[in-house]
């Protein structure tokens, strides 16, 4: 028979406009969400300094002093989401100490890390396994989206890079994200979204 669903949200999508704004030191909050689908997130931004508030249908992230390195496993629901590994370590190369992120639910999702390395992040990869040395002093560069999650890595590494970042193969968001570069903007990004194929290497 005939009901009414309403649609769950979208954890990544939220978990990333969390990262984004803990990464520039800022104070963002994310509305219409379950908070409990993201606990696994906030939990780590808590570890490392953020302060967290939650609502019944809102999380608020801000982040007023420096942060700290803290270790990320990747694992099934409940655990840290696999997608959301990529911008954490983002996020983890403005952190202070070494920081380990360990990828245990899919294999080769790491390749993202030597965008990161381009602006300037101390992450090494063996494996599975990124080590993440901060806080670095990222610099703009051209970068490339290699899939969905790794142009979010470098889109929230721009947020807190010197100068201005290319996105090669930007369209690639687009997937995951509903307005991506609109919404940051309306958060103080500076941004605007070509999704230009041919841009020279």
């Amino acid at each position: 028979h005939g009901t009414v669903f309403r649609l769950m949200p979208d954890r990544l999508e939220a978990g990333t406009y969390l990262l984004a704004g803990a990464i520039t030191r800022g104070d963002v909050t994310v509305e219409r969400v379950v908070p409990d689908h993201l606990r696994s997130v906030t939990s780590k931004l808590a570890e490392a300094g953020a302060r967290i508030e939650e609502s019944d249908h809102s999380v608020r992230v801000v982040v007023d002093r420096p942060l700290a390195a803290v270790d990320v496993h990747t694992y099934f629901y409940p655990g840290f989401p696999t997608d959301l590994q990529q911008p954490f370590t983002a996020l983890l190369t403005q952190a202070e100490g070494e920081s380990l992120v360990q990828e245990t639910v899919f294999e080769a999702r790491m390749t993202y890390a030597y965008e990161l390395q381009r602006m300037g992040a101390d992450v090494r990869v063996n494996g599975s396994t990124a080590v993440v040395r901060g806080p670095c002093e990222l610099r703009g560069t051209t970068v490339s989206a290699h899939d969905l999650r790794a142009g979010a890595a470098v889109t929230v590494a721009a947020l807190a890079a010197d100068g201005e970042t290319l996105i090669r193969a930007a369209h690639t968001v687009e997937r995951g994200y509903n307005r991506f570069i609109d919404n940051l903007c309306a958060l103080g990004a500076d941004g605007r979204a070509d999704w230009l194929e041919n841009v020279p290497e």
